[in-house]
């Protein structure tokens, strides 16, 4: 973490990139306290991301960004238990239907 105040952060996150920079960002611009979001990454083959977030003081840049962060875990547990269920399901129906046409 690069820091000049509380309030105005960069943020170095090792071994990530626009898979986690893109809905961090977009969970943060939701985000009423905080001023200004964005983010590089330094090169395809370092992967680091640069994350800047400022915010209006109401906050600090450190709980924006774990809110942030604790908003796509939320966003990626709702998804998964459908996602989950459907391919358990389709597994379910794959197998009843080799059952009937196989006869194992």
């Amino acid at each position: 973490m690069v820091t000049r105040n509380e309030n105005a952060v960069t943020f170095s996150v090792q071994d990530e990139d626009h898979t986690l920079a893109n809905p961090v960002r977009f969970m943060l611009n939701k985000n009423p306290h905080v001023s200004f979001t964005g983010y590089s990454i330094t090169h395809p083959a370092e992967k680091i991301l640069n994350l800047r977030v400022q915010t209006t003081g109401e906050i600090t840049s450190t709980e924006a960004f774990r809110q942030a962060l604790n908003s796509v875990i939320d966003v990626c547990q709702h998804v998964k238990s459908p996602v989950c269920s459907l391919f358990s399901n389709t597994a379910m129906a794959a197998m009843k239907v080799v059952e009937l046409f196989c006869h194992c």
